[in-house]
């Protein structure tokens, strides 16, 4: 029996999706994903066309092995067309962190892989020739609001470039902030220069296209509503449209892993927290020449924290909100209030662009990827740094389902570990926020 064709569905209506709208239409021939439609047999399925799959997709055609993507959506839909398009080298745990708790090698080993998750994307944007991405290796500028914050995150740089040798992070003093982002509201920084910003949307959908001309098969529309295994071990995936038959499986569903049944456990495994955005209209040229004179992005410490960065002479602003459902207009008055609160000239500047989506925050902070059977392989849980996490992640996912040991220090994961009640995750991220918000307004 077929599942139910589903209705149509809503897209975020992001600055992201206006470019795109705006660009010279890619070629038809390896731009669309059409549904699944028959009964397809592959050696590994992969459910979810973000980042993760379609990494993964790449990693398995490049060793040869058959494989199919479905999404439930177009492509872009989800985090990987909605997100702020930071590419980032970083966890939200920090290095000192890590090492304290985990020792100085393991410190080394996730130091490198939060740095080959640059390198996944740089690898990526070349071997598809992805200029419409658009990614510029300009750095991350991480901005403290108050002393103790600025202290924490020298302390944090200076330990790393002493143990780990990286020098690639640099104190910069109150002047240089003042004078590279034109806000007053920040005291000093550190620049962290293996990061970039990158057109997410263009980027996902650069790959779908890809790998689409290669001759990879990704059916969009085409959620997978059942999983069960036969009796000859194959995993069998039910789809509006047909079945598909696979030796091994990955998940790769992040934040969106509730939309069926099917993959409603990997959802357990994350606290989603929604994130949204605004975008201005184009700031008047004087204003332009004075904001973010560098065009990197740009992160601020207070706990419920915020990023900005400008895109085509825009101020994109974005933040974490616990409060409301997507889409609800409470989360971007929050951010309107916050980016003029930084950037007093910002005030008379109109809001053109308004979207959300969810983050996939996993209980310890780090992305998670290993097997929950057999047969299935599962990449999640970003925590915000995804488009480099991901691009990176989906590939080790890729060589685990086909029997590789990867190196994933931190990130390995022996089957699912759901979240401690995970039904009462909605209340208790609305109290965690409520307390953050607290303490960022006392100086905390």
């Amino acid at each position: 029996m077929r599942a139910p064709t589903p209705g149509p569905v809503a897209q975020a209506d992001s600055l992201w999706r206006a470019m795109a709208a705006r660009a010279p239409a890619l070629d038809a021939s390896v731009a669309a994903a059409a549904p699944l439609a028959g009964d397809l047999d592959v050696e590994v399925a992969i459910v979810g066309a973000g980042y993760s799959g379609l990494a993964a997709a790449y990693a398995l055609h490049k060793r040869g092995v058959g494989c199919a993507v479905l999404d439930a959506n177009p492509v872009g839909w989800g985090a990987s067309g909605r997100n702020g398009g930071v590419v980032s080298s970083k966890f939200r745990l920090s290095f000192p962190s890590i090492a304290n708790t985990h020792g100085l090698e393991t410190a080394r080993r996730m130091h490198r892989l939060a740095h080959d998750g640059v390198r996944a994307v740089e690898a990526l944007i070349d071997e598809f020739g992805l200029d419409r991405a658009r990614f510029e290796h300009t750095g991350s500028l991480r901005c403290a609001h108050t002393e103790r914050a600025l202290s924490a995150i020298v302390a944090e740089a200076d330990w790393v470039r002493t143990n780990l040798g990286d020098a690639s992070m640099t104190v910069q003093s109150r002047a240089q902030i003042e004078h590279e982002t034109g806000s007053k509201g920040f005291i000093g920084g550190v620049l962290s220069a293996d990061a970039g910003t990158i057109l997410p949307l263009e980027y996902v959908r650069g790959l779908a296209a890809g790998l689409t001309a290669r001759g990879v098969p990704i059916y969009e529309s085409s959620p997978v509503t059942g999983m069960s295994r036969a009796q000859d071990g194959r995993v069998v995936l039910l789809a509006p449209g047909g079945t598909v038959r696979a030796k091994q499986v990955i998940v790769a569903t992040n934040a969106y892993s509730n939309l069926t049944d099917a993959t409603a456990q990997f959802h357990r495994e994350l606290v989603p927290f929604r994130s949204a955005m605004i975008a201005t209209a184009p700031l008047p040229p004087e204003l332009d020449a004075r904001v973010m004179v560098n065009d990197r992005s740009y992160t601020e410490t207070r706990r419920m924290m915020k990023w900005f960065r400008k895109v085509d002479g825009r101020m994109l602003f974005g933040g974490r909100d616990a409060f409301g459902k997507e889409g609800q207009p409470t989360g971007f008055e929050a951010l309107h209030r916050a980016m003029t609160a930084l950037f007093p000239d910002l005030r008379e500047v109109p809001v053109e662009y308004r979207w959300s989506g969810y983050v996939g925050m996993t209980f310890n902070g780090l992305p998670h990827v290993g097997r929950s059977d057999s047969a299935t392989t599962f990449c999640l849980g970003y925590n915000g740094a995804g488009v480099a996490m991901a691009s990176l992640i989906g590939q080790h996912a890729a060589a685990l389902a086909l029997g590789d040991k990867p190196e994933l220090s931190m990130l390995a994961q022996d089957g699912l570990r759901p979240v401690p009640f995970h039904s009462l995750r909605a209340p208790g991220v609305r109290l965690v926020a409520a307390c953050y918000q607290l303490l960022d307004a006392v100086g905390a």
